[in-house]
Formats: C-alpha cells, structure tokens, sequence
C-alpha cells in the first residue's frame, strides 16, 4: 500500500475534501458551532465571482457553496503571510452580498454572506485563541448592527496542544495533519473526519489529481520561495543602503562640529570657507 497521501491544507486537497457533501456537512458543522442536524443540504457553487465592469478586480474563493437556509459561504485557505488579510477577506464577503442583489436590485434579496479562512500563520495578534469570529457592531455598547456579514479566522499556527473537546479541534488538528499514522488516528473521533479520511485515501490514490496536486504545491513552494529571496534582496539593499546613508550623516555631523570649533576660536567665515573649499 502507498503511504503517499495527500496533505488537507493544500488548498487542492482541501477542495476535493469539500466535493464529498458529508465532509461539508461535518466540517461546516465544527466551524459554525451547530448542529449537523441543522445542515439539511449543502449545494457547491461556481467559484468566480462576476465582475460588473472590465476593470473590476476578479473574485476567485476556493470553495463557495450555498446552504439549505441560502446562506452563501466562502471557505478559503492560505498558506503564505498576507498582511492585507482582513482587505482581501472582506472584499470576497461583500463580493458575494453585492452579487446577490441581482438585476432587481432589491436589498431584500440579500441573505447571510459567511467567510471562513483558514490560515496557516498567525494573524490576531490580540488573542492567543486560534478561532475567531466576527460582525458588524457598535463600538461601545457591542450592539449587533446587522447578521448578514459573518468573517471566521481559523489560524493553525495557535492551535494549542490540548484538546479543548470542540469538534473544531479535531478538524484543525486533520487538517494540520501530515502522515497516515496522524489521519487514523483522528479519523476514530467521528464519522465525518472517517469519511474525510476515506475520501483522503481516494484522491491521493487518483493518478491525474496526484498529478494536479504534486503541481499545485510545487508553485506553493516556488512562490514562498520567491517571496523569500525578494526578502533577503530587499532586506540586503535596504542595509546596504542604510550603511551609506549611515556615512552620509556621520560626515555631515563631523564637519558641522568642525565649523563649530573654528567659529568658537575666533576664526572669521572667509577663513572658515576657504579651509572647506580646500
């Protein structure tokens, strides 16, 4: 039997996983806190979102779906730091409330837009917690202000090694996850991460989604790689340059002292000039 098997937190595996409705079913169940019972059906949707005008940026989620309630949902993961996270989450959520709208242009057509991102570093750096959840409210007395926006930060880097009995857990803890020892393992908790297993096994198994995946990573790598040496060029020339602006004003500073000894001893601003020019 091969021990390849294919790691959940490429965003390639990831949307595989979330074909399987039971999987969905179970995951989305973890992250909203809710009842499984609640979750009656779950429907994939086309992941580009429309663009109004030509020059309007493009939308692309890694897995958008739209539940029995008609509450739409954008699951994304990212692998490399992006300090405009929270821009780039919020434009993908208000993309989808925009879209809704439709040609009747009727606010009353809008329902509840959630994104879910799962981040593989950290991001809040107000909170140790690894799952955060946030509205629109008042800022002082914490009023909710409307529902129809819900963002969720899941940020793997802080999950602490303690189980604390959530079914979210177990869902970071499989999706963080590496070798076949570790998917057995978790998939023993509940019958939706053995179905995510299973399911696991059989696109890993898959020659052309191998295939697919293998590159995908491989451009995951090459890109932190780049990102990496853009650093160190950046970091580099920056040094470099701040050890000559560093001369720059070393000299300045000398030379002012300079004139200020000479104009201190008497010596007159013709004399003073004359030895500069020199």
């Amino acid at each position: 039997m091969s021990e390849f098997i294919m790691l959940p937190k490429v965003d390639f595996a990831f949307k595989e996983l979330m074909r399987n409705d039971i999987v969905r079913k179970g995951f989305l169940s973890a992250v909203l806190n809710i009842e499984d019972t609640r979750i009656k059906s779950t429907v994939l949707l086309n992941t580009n979102l429309p663009k109004e005008h030509e020059d309007e940026k493009q939308g692309i989620l890694d897995v958008r779906l739209i539940m029995n309630d008609d509450t739409e949902i954008d699951i994304e993961i990212q692998l490399a730091y992006m300090s405009a996270w929270a821009d780039r989450s919020t434009f993908y959520v208000s993309k989808m409330l925009v879209e809704q709208v439709g040609i009747d242009k009727k606010y009353t057509n809008i329902k509840k837009c959630i994104g879910i991102n799962i981040l593989d570093f950290e991001y809040i750096g107000q909170t140790k917690r690894f799952h955060t959840v946030y509205h629109l409210r008042e800022d002082t007395e914490n009023i909710k202000y409307t529902d129809i926006m819900e963002i969720h930060i899941v940020e793997l880097p802080k999950l602490p090694q303690a189980n604390d009995g959530t079914a979210l857990y177990d869902w970071i803890k499989f999706i963080k996850a590496e070798n076949k020892e570790e998917f057995e393992m978790l998939s023993k908790q509940n019958d939706y991460l053995k179905t995510a297993y299973e399911t696991l096994e059989e696109i890993s198994a898959d020659q052309q989604k191998r295939l697919e995946y293998t590159a995908r990573q491989k451009a995951l790598y090459d890109y932190n790689t780049m990102m990496e040496e853009s650093y160190e060029r950046g970091y580099g020339l920056g040094e470099e340059k701040g050890i000559e602006k560093g001369i720059e004003k070393g000299i300045e500073k000398g030379k002012s002292q300079v004139i200020e000894k000479m104009r201190k001893s008497g010596m007159s601003e013709e004399t003073i000039n004359s030895i500069l020019n020199m």
